[in-house]
């Protein structure tokens, strides 16, 4: 969760910090109790916590730790006071897990995760001066209640995205709260949108671009980028240059000039071991540092926050599969939902196998017809070649025919001419013989 830069005097403690190393920072005070699913965030010289699981049993205490003299404290909230006094606020802080911290002026918002008291998302404000406490009333389209998502100030709105609600259901939906008129947005953005998922990290880069990193789904984690731009409300997945970066979920980002810094978290095997940046500008990764297997840092869970340039953790409790154990419970509904998920996908392939059986027979049916067809034409080419060869023959024997005809046009030719003559020479005959007759009878 991006808080934005902090302008804080933390005193000396990290004068001899080595560059780009993690270190166990000493501090006084009661130290508040282990616990995962927390929210934090750093407001002037102070580190708020509030809430999380802690042994499968949502809390409800705010613990601080001063930075000026690194000391933990416990806020101690004043008594319920009457609704008279004011009737939009409740001055109870309620138990809470998987929600979200934003420091807005003077106040911490809290964006209620899975609670007992609402189905929807639940805005509840911190007065750090008063110190009171109650719930905000919002209005508009409110998103039904979740935990796992993101939630990202980008000036005087919040955005929040994806997470699973009470019923297991993964989301992968965009919601925007205006905190002037404290009105809900839901919002349709295009283009090809992450999965549905939770326990994945936002920021925004240049007041702009909403930035989505990881996350799980019930069997599986993600090492995807993806963008939305708040403008165009356009989803877009860019591709990125460096390191390689392992999939993992639960971790925690945050900002510091165009950096993005990411640790924690993991996959269903291991933690994450190393400490990500990623160059928001030119989208390239670098791998920082790592730690070791062990290490409270290589755990799922984890909620970052920002003093100047020095990154702050607050660890809560291993959870199993993330170098550590949670509760039998989790752990039972975590395998629960992955077989579930298995049994669905399941489900899906054999529609598909079946589907694909169906078709394979319609296209044996087809191939047989088509086959049939075949040799029928077949048949036909053979018919049509015997006809083109007997064609051929005769065009082959044509000037032999023609030559023939020639010549019995010639003797067609000779013949009458020869009928002629002899004609003639009948006619001719008979012209003598007469005049020979003609001339003994005269006198």
């Amino acid at each position: 969760m991006d808080n934005g830069d902090q302008d804080v005097d933390v005193g000396t403690w990290f004068s001899n910090l080595l560059h780009d190393q993690w270190v166990t920072v000493p501090v006084a005070g009661r130290r508040p109790p282990g616990r995962y699913k927390h929210a934090a965030a750093v407001a002037g010289e102070r580190l708020f916590i509030s809430g999380g699981s802690r042994n499968g049993r949502h809390l409800s205490d705010i613990q601080v730790l001063d930075f000026t003299n690194t000391t933990w404290s416990s806020l101690k909230l004043p008594a319920a006071s009457s609704a008279a006094e004011n009737d939009s606020l409740v001055q109870v802080f309620p138990a809470t897990s998987g929600h979200h911290m934003i420091v807005w002026g003077q106040k911490l918002l809290l964006l209620d995760g899975h609670s007992k008291y609402s189905s929807c998302v639940t805005v509840l404000i911190l007065d750090l001066e008063t110190q009171e406490c109650g719930v905000m009333e919002t209005i508009g389209e409110i998103p039904v209640a979740r935990e796992g998502e993101s939630v990202t100030l980008v000036g005087s709105k919040l955005i929040v995205f994806g997470g699973e609600d009470i019923h297991r259901k993964l989301l992968n939906d965009i919601y925007i709260l205006d905190l002037d008129t404290m009105t809900w947005n839901k919002v349709e953005a295009t283009q090809n949108p992450p999965s549905p998922r939770y326990d994945h990290a936002a920021t925004v880069h240049a007041e702009r671009y909403l930035l989505v990193f990881g996350g799980s789904s019930h069997s599986t984690c993600f090492n995807d980028l993806y963008v939305l731009d708040l403008e165009t409300m356009e989803w877009s997945q860019p591709e990125t240059r460096g390191d390689y970066v392992s999939p993992r979920a639960g971790h925690s980002g945050i900002t510091v000039h165009g950096n993005w810094y990411i640790v924690g978290g993991g996959d269903n095997k291991s933690g994450a071991l190393d400490t990500l940046v990623l160059d928001m500008t030119k989208l390239v990764w670098s791998v920082v540092t790592s730690v070791k297997p062990r290490d409270p840092l290589a755990r799922k869970q984890l909620d970052s926050t920002k003093t100047e340039n020095t990154e702050v953790e607050g660890a809560g409790q291993k959870q199993d599969g993330f170098s550590g154990t949670t509760s039998v419970k989790d752990a039972k509904r975590l395998l629960e939902l992955s077989l579930a998920e298995v049994r669905e996908e399941n489900s899906k392939l054999k529609g598909k196998i079946d589907e694909i059986n169906s078709n394979h027979e319609e296209l044996s049916k087809e191939l047989a017809s088509v086959q049939g067809q075949l040799i029928s034409e077949r048949s036909r080419c053979f018919k049509l070649e015997a006809q083109t060869a007997e064609l051929q023959g005769m065009l082959e024997s044509l000037p032999s025919v023609e030559a023939e005809v020639q010549s019995l046009r010639k003797e067609k030719f000779f013949t009458e001419q020869v009928e002629h003559n002899t004609a003639v020479q009948r006619q001719g005959s008979r012209g003598v013989w007469q005049w020979f007759s003609g001339g003994e009878s005269s006198p």
